[in-house]
């Protein structure tokens, strides 16, 4: 049955300033939120680390991870754009991308590069299997429970991706990073965007590509501006506490989600079957 998508309700929001401004803090509450769990509650950078025999990056992936779950479910069995719920849903999937990232370039062995390489293969994957099933990778055509799976999926891996992205771009080189360290990394990656706007705004460049690579450079963002707030001074970091950043972050988040106006995005006015 032919699904008209000029009256299609759709769930994830209209891509506006609000919606960047949205997306950056919640990535640095999924660092700061997803560091609070597996590192300092689980104990993966303390003393104790590994004596338990619970890997703290893991258990902090299952645990956001069935939170992202129900939350997807959730968003999917939604008839209409609730921004509560969707803003929910982003935070769960950039915190569990904290925690998988560091589990994949650390307790994995195969560090940065190779963490980095795996994710955006899942990365272009998702999104290879997306444009093959639905037809487009596009977010404003979003109307259905098939394409919203495809979304949250490649949003978890590309948020995913940028965490360990912005890891390998701010560790000191002896560690295997670039050495750019945390606040310097920020602003590269800030100018990154900085530029994909001026693209957008200047040519007739292709938008979904360019939002896709907006979506993922502000994962590495936010991962950043969260390891400059809660690192060690020492590192490069203000030794803020994480859980207090985290609330901050969270309180930031619901004003804006209050103030800020939330509506749906809008759809093409015509669909396959």
């Amino acid at each position: 049955m032919a699904i008209d998508r000029a009256q299609a309700l759709s769930k994830v929001p209209a891509i506006t300033l609000g919606f960047w401004a949205i997306k950056i803090l919640a990535t640095t509450l999924g660092e700061t939120g997803g560091d609070t769990v597996s590192m300092s509650w689980l104990g993966e950078t303390t003393a104790q680390a590994g004596q338990s025999g619970i890997n703290g990056y893991l258990a902090g992936t299952a645990m956001f991870g069935l939170l992202l779950i129900v939350l997807v479910w959730l968003q999917v069995r939604a008839r209409r754009f609730n921004a509560w719920l969707y803003w929910a849903t982003i935070i769960a999937s950039t915190t569990c991308g904290t925690t998988l990232a560091d589990f994949a370039d650390r307790s994995l062995g195969i560090g940065y590069p190779g963490g980095s390489l795996l994710l955006l293969a899942c990365v272009l994957l998702s999104l290879f299997a997306w444009r093959r099933t639905v037809g487009t990778v596009d977010v404003n055509t979003i109307a259905t429970a098939k394409a919203e799976l495809f979304y949250w999926l490649t949003i978890t891996f590309s948020q995913t991706l940028g965490t360990a992205l912005g890891d390998w771009a701010a560790d000191d080189l002896g560690e295997g990073g670039w050495g750019l360290g945390y606040s310097g990394a920020a602003l590269v990656f800030g100018a990154a965007l900085a530029l994909l706007a001026i693209v957008y705004f200047t040519t007739k460049s292709n938008r979904v590509l360019l939002f896709w690579a907006a979506f993922i450079l502000t994962r590495p963002l936010g991962a950043t501006v969260g390891d400059f707030l809660d690192k060690p001074v020492a590192s490069g970091g203000l030794d803020l506490s994480r859980p207090v950043a985290s609330v901050v972050l969270a309180a930031a988040i619901v004003i804006l989600i209050a103030v800020v106006p939330q509506r749906a995005g809008t759809h093409p006015k015509a669909a396959p079957d």
